[in-house]
C-alpha cells in the first residue's frame, strides 16, 4: 500500500465511509494460493489437535500432564511471539512461511511414525506441542504482513474475512468429523495426514510470486532485542491499535474462563450431555461463518471500528443469555451469535493492525499484538474453573461477560480520540480525526 493510498484509505476507525471494503480479493494469482494453503493447514491443525487429547489419554491418566499438552499450545506465544515477529519483519516472508511448514510437517510426520511403531509418550506429546508452537509464531506473523502484498488495499477486509472464513470452515467443520475415520485406521492416521497437509501448504505458498519486500538498511548495532522493543512502542503509540490490543486481552482472560469450563456448562447445568455440547459448538462455528459472510455488509453501514465496538456488545448479551437461561436452545442461539459476532471482531481487528502498522515493522506490531492478547488466556482457564466450583457452573460464562464489558470500555477512548496513523512502506504520517 502507498502512502497516498493509506491516506485515501483512512482507516475508518470512526464513522463509516462509502464502500470501505470496496473490493473482492482476486482468486487468481497469489491471495487464491495462500487461501488454499491456510485452509489445507487449519484441516491439518483440526485433526491433530482432536486426536491429540485421546492419545494423550491412551497414554496417562494424570490430568495434569493431559492439561500440559495444551499448555504448551500457549506457552511459546508467550516466550517465542515477540522474537517469531522480529524475525518475520528481517526475512522473506513467503520463504519464512514455507520452510516454517516443511520443518513442521517433517516434525508431524516423525511423530506420526513413531505412534505407529509404537514408540509415542507424553513427553513427546508436549515436546511436539511445543515446537509446532513455537514455529506457528513465525509462520503466522509472517502470513500477516504478508496478505497486504497479495491484495487491493481496498480489499484487504474482504481477503481477511475470507481467510478465517475458510479456515473456520476446514477446522471447524469439516476437520472433526474426519478424525473418527481417521482414527479407526489406526492411531498414526490423523498424525499423517497433518504432516501431508503442511507439507502441501509449504508448496502451495513456496509457489507464490512475491517480490522480496524492499528493506531500508538497519542502523548499526540494531539487535533484535531493539527491534521488538520498537514493535511494542509503535503498537503503543497507535491509540487505535494499544486500544484494541486491551480489548482483545481482555477478551481473551474470558474466552479461557469460557472454554474451560463450556463443557461443564453444557453437560452439568444444562443436563444436554455430549449432543448438547456438540450442538453448541456446531452453533459457534456456523455463527462464526456467517460473520464471515456479513462481515462487509456490517463494514460498509458502520465502519471498521464500530463494527468491533458493536461485535463487543452483541457478545456481551450472548453470554449474559448462556450464563442465566437454563435452556439449550437459548445457549445454542446465543453461542451462533457469539461465534458471528466473534468472526467480525477477529476479521476488523486484524485488518486494522495490517492498516496501521508502520512501514516494515507488521510481522513485530503483530507479534506485540498477538503475544500480549494470547498471555491472559491461561489466567482466565483458571478462572473459570475457580469460579465455577464456588459459584456453580454458569458462572464463568457471566465472569466473561464482563470481561468483555471491561474489553468494549477500552476500546472507547480509541473510538473518540484523534487517532495518528502512519502509512506503510513510506512512513507518511496524517491525523484521520474519529467522529
Amino acid at each position: 500500500m502507498t502512502g497516498a493510498e493509506a491516506g485515501r484509505e483512512a482507516l475508518d476507525t470512526g464513522a463509516p465511509r462509502e464502500a470501505v471494503d470496496a473490493g473482492a480479493p482476486a482468486w487468481r494469482g497469489g491471495f487464491g494460493r495462500l487461501w488454499s494453503a491456510a485452509v489445507l493447514s487449519s484441516f491439518g491443525d483440526a485433526l491433530r489437535t482432536a486426536a491429540l487429547p485421546l492419545l494423550a489419554l491412551s497414554l496417562t491418566d494424570d490430568p495434569l500432564l493431559i492439561a500440559s499438552v495444551t499448555a504448551c499450545g500457549y506457552l511459546p506465544w508467550i516466550v517465542f511471539g515477540l522474537l517469531g515477529g522480529a524475525v518475520a519483519d528481517r526475512v522473506d516472508q513467503r520463504r519464512a512461511m514455507w520452510t516454517a511448514d516443511t520443518v513442521r510437517g517433517l516434525l508431524v510426520g516423525g511423530f506420526a511414525l513413531a505412534v505407529a511403531l509404537g514408540h509415542a509418550s507424553i513427553g513427546l506429546l508436549i515436546a511436539l506441542a511445543f515446537a509446532l508452537t513455537t514455529l506457528q509464531t513465525l509462520f503466522d506473523n509472517a502470513a500477516t504482513a504478508l496478505l497486504p502484498a497479495l491484495v487491493e488495499p481496498r480489499a484487504l477486509g474482504s481477503a481477511n474475512a475470507r481467510l478465517m472464513t475458510g479456515q473456520r470452515l476446514a477446522g471447524g467443520l469439516l476437520g472433526g468429523p474426519v478424525v473418527p475415520l481417521l482414527i479407526a485406521a489406526g492411531a498414526a492416521a490423523p498424525f499423517a495426514a497433518d504432516a501431508v497437509t503442511f507439507l502441501v501448504a509449504a508448496a502451495l505458498v513456496a509457489s507464490l510470486r512475491v517480490p522480496a519486500p524492499e528493506r531500508k538498511p538497519r542502523p548499526a548495532g540494531s539487535t533484535l532485542r531493539r527491534e521488538i522493543a520498537e514493535g511494542l512502542r509503535a503498537l503503543g503509540r497507535d491509540r487505535a491499535l494499544r486500544g484494541l490490543c486491551a480489548a482483545t486481552a481482555l477478551c481473551n482472560v474470558g474466552m479461557g474462563a469460557l472454554i474451560a469450563t463450556l463443557v461443564i456448562v453444557v453437560t452439568g447445568w444444562l443436563g444436554a450431555g455430549t449432543k448438547g455440547y456438540a450442538a453448541v459448538l456446531t452453533a459457534y462455528t456456523l455463527g462464526s461463518l456467517g460473520g464471515g459472510a456479513a462481515n462487509r455488509w456490517i463494514v460498509d453501514r458502520l465502519g471498521r471500528m464500530r463494527a468491533v465496538l458493536l461485535a463487543g456488545g452483541v457478545q456481551i448479551a450472548a453470554l449474559v443469555a448462556v450464563g442465566l437461561v437454563r435452556s439449550l436452545a437459548v445457549a445454542v442461539a446465543a453461542l451462533a451469535v457469539f461465534g458471528l459476532m466473534g468472526m467480525v471482531w477477529n476479521v476488523n481487528t486484524t485488518t486494522l493492525m495490517q492498516q496501521r502498522s508502520p512501514a516494515g515493522m507488521l510481522g513485530r506490531v503483530s507479534a506485540a499484538f498477538r503475544t500480549l492478547a494470547v498471555a491472559g488466556a491461561p489466567l482466565g482457564a483458571v478462572l473459570g474453573g475457580a469460579v465455577a466450583a464456588v459459584w456453580g457452573p454458569n458462572w464463568p460464562a457471566l465472569l466473561t461477560a464482563g470481561f468483555f464489558v471491561l474489553s468494549v470500555a477500552a476500546l472507547i477512548p480509541a473510538r473518540r480520540a484523534d487517532v495518528l496513523v502512519v502509512a506503510p512502506e513510506d512512513g507518511v504520517t496524517t491525523t484521520h480525526a474519529t467522529r
